[in-house]
């Protein structure tokens, strides 16, 4: 089972009052039903849709829905359920802010469908449901989209998400319009807003986990790359040494820097710090980093200038 499936499964056993079930039904009908003034028609590939859309229906307007089993067009193995109602149509649109008394097609819905918080998220459930998915949180990006026809429901949509921060956005499709979030953080404020509190749990253990795992990641990438550094500089350094050990050019050194070479040889793979720490700590003559520093610097100087020399020679 998709883990949109799961979702719109929960949000579909939701208890919810009258005036909720009925913006829900706005939002799914408005989004999802082909309808005229004799039939409204709506497909879906969800079972549990079905059932909170007939029994939503069979409740609130005493009328019973036809459903049947169609092919499906979308080269998926799911069945897809066709729910016909064919009675008190005018009735049920009116209600549902879809037409308006004199029968015209309303492009937004009225502002008493969704006038409370509770009903603005019945209404996004009704969307999600009729035309929602939502990336599983362990797929390789984060991805939550609404697809609608108009783009009047589109910018409407779009603010209802926006209300709650969502930071939705719309992409023109060519059969529609696609409002989308990408943030993770968000899509989990999404979830919380349609009350699946299950999806939500899941969603949020998955989420922590590829945050710390990618917070891990970055750390050891960014501990190799310190090593690869080291290891790098140490190189250098040890072939600085080379060049003065071959031309003579230790006793040019100062007592100190000397024995900073020999260090080196000794610890090749030891970083700055570590080199001065065990210095200080072998010699009892405590050093910094930057002492150190110095003295290295003293030894690149004199391999450089003894290089230079013996090409100058040759």
């Amino acid at each position: 089972m998709s883990y949109t499936v799961t979702v719109k499964e929960e949000i579909s056993t939701i208890k919810s009052t009258k005036s909720e079930l009925i913006a829900e039904l706005s939002g799914y009908i408005r989004n999802n039903a082909s309808f005229s003034l004799d039939k409204i028609t709506m497909t879906t590939e969800n079972k549990f849709t079905v059932d909170r859309i007939t029994s939503t229906i069979k409740a609130i307007y005493n009328t019973n829905s036809k459903i049947e089993i169609v092919e499906n067009l979308n080269f998926s193995k799911n069945d897809l359920y066709q729910i016909t109602i064919e009675n008190n149509i005018k009735i049920i649109l009116s209600d549902l802010g879809i037409i308006d008394k004199d029968n015209n097609f309303l492009k937004t819905v009225p502002e008493y469908i969704v006038g409370a918080n509770e009903e603005i998220r019945a209404y996004l459930r009704g969307v999600f449901s009729g035309t929602g998915s939502i990336n599983d949180p362990k797929k390789s990006r984060y991805h939550l989209e609404l697809l609608v026809t108009l783009p009047e429901e589109a910018v409407f949509v779009q603010k209802l998400l926006n209300l709650f921060d969502l930071n939705a956005k719309i992409l023109n499709r060519e059969k529609g319009y696609m409002i989308y979030i990408k943030e993770a953080e968000k899509i989990s404020d999404f979830l919380k807003i349609l009350r699946a509190n299950k999806a939500v749990m899941y969603y949020e253990d998955v989420r922590v986990y590829r945050d710390q795992k990618n917070k891990t990641n970055r750390l050891n990438n960014c501990e190799q790359a310190n090593m690869d550094k080291v290891i790098q500089t140490a190189t250098t350094q040890l072939e600085q040494i080379r060049i003065i050990e071959e031309n003579d050019g230790l006793m040019l050194l100062d007592d100190k820097t000397k024995e900073t070479l020999k260090y080196r040889k000794k610890y090749p793979e030891a970083s700055l710090k570590e080199l001065s720490e065990i210095i200080s700590l072998e010699t009892n003559k405590p050093i910094t980093k930057s002492g150190l520093s110095h003295r290295l610097r003293k030894i690149k100087e004199l391999a450089e200038n003894l290089e230079k020399i013996t090409k100058e020679d040759a």
